[in-house]
């Protein structure tokens, strides 16, 4: 297998340029195998996949990682945790914005701590629901008190839009990363959030690169799908297919993608993982998989090189979506739009501390 490829968000703290996603293992979706997802953790480190992705709002999966660490050590293979950076998220419920105290935030940061048996946190990424509830800084200085502390190592943000990044900036909280969507249907980024990342050091990891599957041998050639998708990632990222185009025009990109794939002996799925790998900033993608199976996938993706004639083809087909309103996470927002309605936003509500 061709070695992934890593990288340091700061000195010293290496990640995969492939993070193993761990949405697809939240409740809600289909039914996990737990021992097979525990065992499959130790497939994805061994494979050199060193950087796991969760939230605490991904029910179940914080504990899920945890035991599998605990399994590890009990089985006397710690040294296989080493390389380990497991990066959750803060997510506080939308109907306690305006009154949430660091009191509370502390729990839930403890909460995680508990979950994945870690006496700090590697990376903490940051949400804010909604922005006219203008606490959001007040609340990164307390992420920032606990990361004075010990508990956290590095604070990163999820979502925020430029103004918001500079906001917190300026009040001297550091992040290390922002996780947003970027990929060749969505490059909301590039407006303004690109600029303010490389001038402020703060890595890109980057989520939707395979759009939920649709970037894929598998939709190529198909009709647009008509009536209830399999699943909320499908209909939030068919939502962006509708606006940059529509179907005609996306197919025509997954003509090119897989023309592109041809050359190199590879899937559609790599060719549009690795065109983001490349991009300026861009430090890692995150891939979510319910179970493996997909260890030599990634092995194709760093073994492929694309050339100045497989960027022209992309670039030429991307010249002609139409450009998504606002800055990242805009769309997403507005809870009475068409991308907002989708989202569920109270999702630690009445959940267990462990």
């Amino acid at each position: 297998m061709t070695p992934i490829e890593t990288t340091e968000l700061r000195p010293g703290y290496t990640i995969s340029r492939v993070l193993k996603g761990g949405w697809q293992l939240a409740g809600g979706h289909a039914a996990v195998d737990r021992d097979k997802a525990i065992a499959e953790m130790g497939d994805y480190l061994r494979s050199g996949i060193t950087t796991f992705d969760c939230a605490d709002i991904y029910t179940g999966v914080e504990q899920l990682i945890g035991d599998f660490r605990r399994r590890t050590i009990a089985e006397g293979d710690a040294a296989l945790l080493a390389p380990l950076k497991v990066h959750t998220k803060c997510v506080p419920d939308l109907q306690k914005l305006r009154t949430l105290t660091k009191r509370e935030l502390q729990e839930t940061i403890d909460r995680s701590l508990a979950r994945l048996g870690l006496d700090r946190l590697n990376l903490v990424q940051f949400h804010w629901w909604d922005l006219a509830v203008p606490r959001y800084v007040e609340v990164a200085g307390w992420l920032a008190d606990f990361q004075k502390e010990g508990k956290i190592d590095l604070l990163g943000a999820t979502n925020f839009n430029t103004a918001c990044m500079r906001e917190i900036h300026d009040a001297g909280i550091g992040f290390a990363s922002i996780q947003v969507q970027y990929s060749l249907l969505d490059n909301r980024p590039e407006k303004s959030l690109l600029a303010h990342c490389r001038k402020s050091d703060i890595n890109i990891l980057c989520y939707g690169t395979v759009a939920g599957g649709f970037l894929s041998d598998r939709w190529l050639g198909v009709a647009e799908p008509r009536g209830a998708l399999e699943n909320r990632s499908l209909v939030k990222y068919k939502l962006i297919i509708d606006d940059i185009g529509g179907w005609d025009l996306f197919q025509e990109l997954l003509k090119t993608l897989r023309r592109i794939a041809d050359r190199h002996d590879v899937e559609v799925a790599d060719v549009a993982m690795r065109a983001v790998l490349d991009w300026p900033q861009v430090s890692a993608i995150i891939v979510g998989v319910r179970h493996g199976g997909h260890l030599e996938a990634h092995s194709r993706l760093f073994g492929l090189k694309l050339t100045d004639r497989d960027r022209a083809d992309i670039d030429a087909i991307l010249a002609q979506k139409a450009p998504l309103e606002g800055d990242v996470y805009d769309l997403e927002r507005d809870q009475n739009g068409r991308h907002g309605r989708i989202m569920h936003y109270n999702l630690n509500e009445d959940k267990p501390a462990a």
